[in-house]
C-alpha cells in the first residue's frame, strides 16, 4: 500500500486564505504589515527565492520592500542598512537573503536584525524564547513542518519523533517545536550510531540533513509519517539512476533537463510510510507561507493593542 501524500501546496493555500482575511482586518484598522527583503549581489538562486517571497507579499496584500545593494557591500555598510530598516515603522519584518558575499560577516548581520522584526527566527533572542517556550518568531521551515503535521491530523502528542539533522535553521528548532507539542524527540546527525535503527522506532521522521535520498525504506517503521525537508539538485546521471530507478517519469525529466530535484528521503519510502511529503510540493511551499505568517505576527506583536484580534491557530 502506498503512503498518503501530504500536499504542501494545498496546506499553503489554506494558510494564505486565513492570512488574507487577517491582513484585510489589520489594513482596515490602519495597519499594513510590511516585509523588507535584502538581497546583496546577483546570485541567481537568491534572486529566484526573493522574487517568490515578494510575489507572495503582493498576492496577500502585504507591503514589500525589495532592497538590492551591490555585491561589493561591506559588513559595516550592510549593518547600517539593517539598522535603518530596524528603525523604519513601515517595516515589520526584515529578511536578509543568504548566502551573503564572502567579505560580509553573516552572523553579525543576522544578529543585527532586532528580535521584533526577525521573521526568519534566527536572532539568538528568538531562539532563546523558543527554548523557553515563550512567544517568539520561529524559523519558517520548522514552523511549516508543524503546520503540515497538524493540518494533516498526524498525532504529535506522545509520538516518538526523530529529527535527522542538527542545523540551527531547521534541526534544532524543529526538535524544540516537536518537544513543546509533547512528542518524545531524538535528534540524530552524521555521527549518530545505527541511524536506521534509531529512525525505525519513530512515528514521525523529519529528514533535514542535506544528503540526497539518504533516508531509505530500512529507516522507516511501517505506517510512520516521513517529512522531507531536503532540496538537493542532482546533476549526476548515476546518482539520478540510484534514486529514481523505479520512477521512469523522473528519469525522463532528468534526461531532458540534465538535473532533477531530490529530497533527503529516497522516493521508495512511499512503499513503507503511512504518510510523506514529496519533493517538490511538500515542505517547500510552507517555508514561504510561514514567512508571510511571521510578518503578520510581527506586525501584531509590534502594534499591540492597535491590532484587531487574530482568528488563526497558526504557530
Amino acid at each position: 500500500m502506498s503512503a498518503r501524500i501530504l500536499n504542501g501546496n494545498a496546506i499553503r493555500d489554506q494558510i494564505y486564505t486565513e492570512l488574507q482575511a487577517e491582513i484585510a482586518a489589520l489594513t482596515s484598522a490602519g495597519i499594513r504589515p510590511g516585509l523588507a527583503a535584502v538581497r546583496v549581489g546577483d546570485d541567481p538562486a537568491s534572486k529566484l527565492y526573493v522574487n517568490s517571497k515578494i510575489a507572495a507579499c503582493e498576492k496577500l496584500g502585504l507591503a514589500s520592500f525589495h532592497i538590492t545593494p551591490p555585491a561589493s557591500m561591506t559588513t559595516e555598510e550592510l549593518l547600517g542598512l539593517v539598522n535603518e530598516l530596524n528603525n523604519r515603522d513601515d517595516v515589520d519584518g526584515i529578511l536578509v537573503q543568504m548566502p551573503l558575499p564572502k567579505q560580509i560577516d553573516s552572523k553579525k548581520i543576522l544578529d543585527a536584525v532586532i528580535p521584533e522584526k526577525d521573521v526568519d527566527g534566527f536572532n539568538p533572542v528568538n531562539v532563546g524564547r523558543l527554548v523557553a517556550g515563550r512567544p517568539a518568531l520561529v524559523a519558517c521551515t520548522p514552523a511549516g513542518v508543524m503546520e503540515i503535521l497538524r493540518r494533516s491530523n498526524i498525532p504529535i502528542e506522545g509520538a516518538n519523533a526523530v529529527v535527522i539533522g542538527r542545523s540551527d535553521i531547521v534541526g534544532k528548532p524543529q526538535a524544540l517545536l516537536l518537544l513543546h507539542a509533547n512528542a518524545t524527540v531524538t535528534i540524530c546527525h552524521s555521527k549518530s550510531k545505527d541511524l536506521p535503527g534509531i529512525a525505525r522506532r519513530a512515528d514521525i521522521i523529519v529528514a533535514a540533513i542535506g544528503k540526497a535520498a539518504m533516508v531509505t525504506p530500512d529507516f522507516v517503521k511501517p505506517g510512520a509519517t516521513v517529512i522531507d525537508v531536503g532540496q538537493i539538485v542532482v546533476k549526476d546521471a548515476a546518482e539520478a539512476q540510484r534514486i529514481f530507478a523505479k520512477f521512469p517519469a523522473k528519469l525522463e525529466s532528468f534526461r531532458t533537463k540534465g538535473s532533477i530535484l531530490a529530497g533527503d528521503v529516497h522516493p521508495e519510502v512511499v512503499e513503507v510510510a503511512g504518510a510523506y511529503t514529496p519533493v517538490p510540493g511538500g515542505v517547500g511551499p510552507l517555508t514561504i507561507a510561514m514567512l508571510m505568517s511571521n510578518t503578520v505576527k510581527a506586525a501584531r506583536m509590534r502594534r499591540g493593542s492597535r491590532a484587531p484580534a487574530a482568528a488563526s491557530s497558526r504557530t
